[in-house]
């Protein structure tokens, strides 16, 4: 197992590292376009707060899961792994949010004219600083609910479960607490999971229909290059795919993990690494797509003093 825990070690490694490098190069980029401009695009604000959620997911869970790796287990004290957790579960929904507005945001830029959110479009860029700002508020109030609470029933005698985190360990909530956390946090992540998919798959049937009208018009330059609607659909593909598998399979990992008796060695390390995977390699899908380090050099280059 030596070859595996040296293996283990640098891939966790090499991971925190790409998304640190990622999240944090985006975040200055976005702050960068808004010094020159002043205002951001609504898909740049909403993908500017999705890149500072998924940093907060790095640091807060990335960078103790590489050091528990690399040997430094139970470093953090009670008081600690609390507040840990809470900034990566509103780090996380803050992501799941941000992610399905984007999506929704664009399913309805690209809806055509007679439909029913035509008059939406103005509204929607409009109140997206607002959408951002709300769901940063809602998800830190939620979890700080959250954080307080277990010292509230520190003094009751009820033996309850500890979760083992490898760099802490976290007392379970109690029944009611986890129903709280099920209304409040998991049922609106699984409401929100559901608008992606659905926003994202009208996206991909608007965009096909497209093509089907302009291929008559295509066919006649005997074009072989790919259409705009078919990239945009690969990258719209590619964006739901891997945030759907990088945040519905570790769930279902955590739940093989808790049904198994004894502890499994590769179900440990597999499920942490997959559920850093979006916001450590997320970034670097968004650079291919939204091209926003050429933007940020045209800017400089524009305004380079002669």
């Amino acid at each position: 197992m030596n070859f595996w825990n040296l293996a283990i070690k640098i891939v966790f490694l090499s991971q925190t590292a790409t998304g640190i490098l990622g999240n944090f190069s985006l975040l200055f980029c976005y702050l960068g376009l808004y010094y020159r401009e002043c205002k951001l695009k609504p898909t740049d604000l909403i993908l500017m707060h999705l890149m500072a959620a998924n940093a907060l997911i790095i640091l807060s869970a990335g960078v103790p899961q590489t050091m528990a790796v690399w040997g430094m287990k139970q470093f953090l004290t009670d008081f600690a792994c609390k507040f840990i957790v809470c900034i990566q579960q509103s780090a996380r929904s803050v992501s799941i949010g941000t992610t399905c507005l984007l999506s929704v945001f664009q399913a309805v830029t690209i809806s055509p004219r007679k439909s029913c959110w035509r008059d939406h479009k103005a509204k929607a860029e409009k109140y997206i600083g607002c959408c951002t700002l709300i769901i940063w508020a809602l998800y830190l109030l939620i979890n700080f609910i959250f954080f307080v609470y277990p010292f509230s029933k520190r003094n009751t005698k009820n033996v309850t479960t500890k979760r083992d985190l490898e760099y802490c360990s976290i007392v379970g909530s109690d029944p009611i607490g986890e129903s709280l956390y099920a209304a409040l946090v998991v049922c609106p992540e699984v409401f929100l999971s559901g608008l992606i998919v659905w926003s994202s798959g009208s996206m991909i049937v608007l965009l096909l229909r497209h093509k089907q009208l302009a291929q008559h018009i295509r066919s006649t330059h005997n074009s072989s290059r790919t259409s705009p609607e078919s990239r945009a659909t690969q990258h719209i593909l590619s964006l739901v795919s891997i945030f759907l598998c990088f945040y519905t399979l570790p769930s279902f990992l955590r739940g093989c993990i808790a049904l198994l008796p004894k502890h499994n060695w590769w179900l440990g390390n597999i499920t942490p690494f997959i559920s850093l995977c979006f916001p450590s390699f997320g970034p670097f899908v968004i650079m291919n797509h939204y091209s926003v380090m050429p933007r940020l050099s045209l800017f400089w280059l524009r305004n380079k003093p002669s």
